[in-house]
């Protein structure tokens, strides 16, 4: 009896999977139907809905539509399928919290390659994540705002009442001010991005316009159309203020659609690091591989063996004659194996250890 319940669910998620095209269109339905499960309740039935912001939403959609189609494709790779299998499965290792914060939070990583480089990641980082924060239940209409002739702010979630603040306050300075910091502090960011690109040579040498500087410019005139609008709504009592929200709102959707085909994409993408650094420390501490020729540990046996695997699984036999695999050997002596095949001498058994091999950053 249990197996025939067993087998009829199993059927029954064949036959769901079945109604979609692929992992994408059904990835895609799922989440626009979760959107409109909770618009519908965030907006009361529909009975609180803002079409000023109607633009923004088909954005987001469009932007959901690109991300999971980027996602999956990222992720149905042989690597990336072992990456996010393991990684699920440590998810709750005791040292995950602690890798979120630094990955996530406080981008750690970065501060090894200097203190202007993490001061810029810290500032466009955070000054998205709060945009984003504010715009996308304002968008779908999760949170807003209600005045009564009290001099009182009602603050809406799902359409249940959160809390009173003054229409003077501090908190209600902060909510209808917090797109404003979040402009200064992706505006100042962007900045110093462009400064270090522009005057660094060897940043210089190694830019695209299209990769690396439209991400910055677009980020930077989504900022500054955005700042406007608050000047001329204080400054200039709305002079042309519905033109530069046309313009704010075009530029906002248009990086919306861009960002997950461009550089932007890592920063959805960048949870999934997590998953990584669980991976590689957690096998790290089982047991590390030896350097068939210098000795040292380089990477986990786990690791080595899936590199070995995924090879295989891509028909890429990196097998030597000198009775290893080339992802046996830690990446210094690997590139002095590569030399030693094209000149016919044994550089890779020189015990000499390359100058910049444990160079940070």
């Amino acid at each position: 009896m249990q197996s025939t319940t067993l087998a009829n669910t199993k059927k029954e998620g064949r036959s769901f999977n079945n109604a979609f095209a692929s992992h994408f269109a059904k990835s895609i339905f799922l989440s626009i139907v979760g959107l409109l499960i909770l618009t519908f309740i965030g907006t009361r039935m529909f009975t609180h809905f803002d079409l000023n912001l109607y633009g923004y939403m088909v954005g987001t959609l469009v932007f959901i539509g690109g991300f999971f189609y980027r996602f999956i494709a990222w992720g149905e790779r042989p690597p990336t399928k072992i990456i996010i299998k393991k990684g699920l499965r440590l998810l709750f290792r005791k040292n995950t919290p602690k890798t979120a914060v630094n990955h996530l939070a406080i981008y750690d990583f970065i501060r090894n390659r200097g203190l202007y480089r993490w001061t810029q990641h810290i500032l466009i980082g955070w000054g998205c994540l709060l945009a984003c924060a504010v715009t996308f239940p304002l968008v779908f209409s999760w949170m807003y705002f209600t005045m009564e002739d009290n001099g009182y702010y009602t603050i809406v979630l799902f359409g249940m009442n959160i809390m009173h603040v003054k229409a003077d306050g501090i908190i209600a300075w902060m909510s209808y001010n917090a797109l404003n910091i979040a402009a200064i502090m992706v505006t100042t960011g962007v900045c110093m991005a462009l400064h270090r690109r522009l005057k660094n040579m060897q940043a210089r040498a190694e830019q695209k316009f299209m990769y690396d500087f439209l991400p910055l410019y677009l980020l930077l005139f989504i900022s500054v159309t955005g700042l406007l609008l608050t000047v001329q709504n204080i400054f200039l009592h709305g002079w042309m203020q519905p033109q530069m929200s046309l313009i704010h709102q075009f530029s906002v959707i248009i990086t919306l659609i861009y960002l997950p085909f461009g550089k932007l994409a890592h920063i959805p993408f960048r949870p999934m690091s997590v998953f990584a650094r669980n991976y590689r420390e957690h096998y790290g501490e089982q047991e590390m591989k030896k350097c068939k020729v210098c000795g040292d540990h380089f990477v986990s046996v786990e690791q080595s063996n899936d590199v070995i695997n995924v090879l295989g699984v891509n028909h890429m036999e990196f097998n030597m004659k000198d009775g290893f695999n080339l992802a046996e050997l830690c990446l210094s002596c690997r590139r002095k194996y590569r030399i030693a095949r094209f000149s016919g001498f044994p550089t890779h058994q020189v015990k000499v250890k390359e100058a910049n091999q444990n160079a940070k950053g």
